[in-house]
């Protein structure tokens, strides 16, 4: 499978680079508020982004969301993880009632939280709350064969666009993507492997704690499945033989909000891990994102430098779920503020350096 294999149901999007004659005019505009040039550091270059993606010299937020997408994956029955499967269907319960650290931190970040239900393999109970759209009861082991078909991974791709169309269509200008799926660090370090040519020892982290024997037969299976594999190497069919149904909805919603010109918030190991691929697909989708932390998962340093990204959070997080990126939307809240509400040296009759 190639890029050339998009069809029904899902485009690839056109993503529009962003317009460089605007970051001059939006650098004068923070330049002349009143502090000296460069001091607000990083918040400088985040208002200077969200300006030029918004196409502005006034950026806003309206109506921030975060969409966390769960799926299983087939390869927990390899036990890479600590945690049995069935945790995945109850933490979607979890988030779904309002316990879970997603829903605390998108509360003080003031963000909306949607859970999509991408292919859970347990049954869940109906919610209002729920958008439930799995493609299948979650992947197949990809120790024995790939985890989605052609039309599985084309239609999760299309349904995690949709997911973005539906809230663009609201007014979003500010997305964040969370994940939940027992084993899915395991995927996520077999997409980095392969894509970023990287030894699947430096990709594979203890996920959600794993003991010393645990890591190493997480490596052993993976390693396995990688030569089993070897010959996969275009990004949709590495997406297929090794992702999940939460990762392909990502990756779709990753190209969609890059077309709708939103200002996307990047999470940590396995967020990271569907970019790979739209990044793959699309590199100007890169442009539109905010690199929100340095997750404390193995691997996840190294995939921020294939990305040449300097992220806003170090914290030492590995729960994955969105949390580091909710955290990170103060700051781009802060971002907002000072470029809009600041006053300049003229209309606030301060003398600047050159006067």
């Amino acid at each position: 499978m190639t890029a050339s294999s998009f069809a029904s149901p899902f485009s690839l999007p056109t993503i529009a680079p962003l317009d460089p004659a605007l970051r001059d005019e939006l650098q004068h505009v923070i330049d002349t508020r009143t502090k000296p040039p460069g001091s607000l550091g990083r918040l400088e270059a985040l208002a200077r982004q969200m300006g030029m993606i918004q196409r502005t010299t006034r950026p806003s937020i309206e109506r921030p969301v975060m969409i966390v997408f769960a799926g299983d994956h087939g390869i927990a029955t390899e036990g890479v993880s600590p945690y049995p499967q069935a945790v995945t269907m109850q933490m979607v319960a979890n988030f779904l009632a309002g316990g879970a650290a997603i829903n605390a931190l998108s509360k003080v970040a003031g963000l909306t939280l949607e859970v999509v239900n991408a292919g859970v393999a347990s049954p869940l109970l109906p919610s209002a709350e729920l958008v439930d759209i799995p493609v299948a009861a979650g992947t197949r082991n990809f120790a024995h064969e790939p985890a989605m078909t052609r039309e599985q991974v084309l239609a999760a791709l299309a349904a995690g666009a949709a997911r973005v169309r539906h809230h663009a269509a609201l007014g979003t200008n500010v997305i964040g993507f969370g994940e939940m799926g027992i084993a899915n660090t395991s995927a996520a370090a077999c997409l980095m492997s392969r894509l970023c040519n990287v030894p699947i020892d430096d990709c594979v982290g203890r996920g959600t704690g794993l003991d010393n024997a645990g890591l190493a037969r997480k490596r052993n299976v993976l390693a396995a499945a990688l030569a089993k594999h070897a010959a996969v190497r275009e990004p949709l069919d590495v997406l297929a033989t090794f992702g999940g149904f939460e990762i392909a909805m990502m990756t779709g919603a990753y190209l969609a909000a890059a077309e709708a010109r939103m200002t996307i918030v990047v999470d940590g190991f396995i967020a990271s891990s569907a970019l790979l691929v739209a990044d793959a697909l699309a590199p100007a989708v890169r442009d539109y994102c905010v690199f929100a932390h340095a997750s404390n998962e193995a691997g996840h340093r190294r995939m921020l430098d294939h990305f040449g990204a300097s992220p806003l959070l170090a914290l030492d997080l590995r729960l994955g779920e969105g949390t580091g990126a909710a955290l990170a939307v103060p700051l781009l809240r802060a971002a907002v503020a000072f470029i809009n509400e600041m006053a300049s040296f003229e209309s606030a009759g301060v003398a600047d350096r050159d006067s």
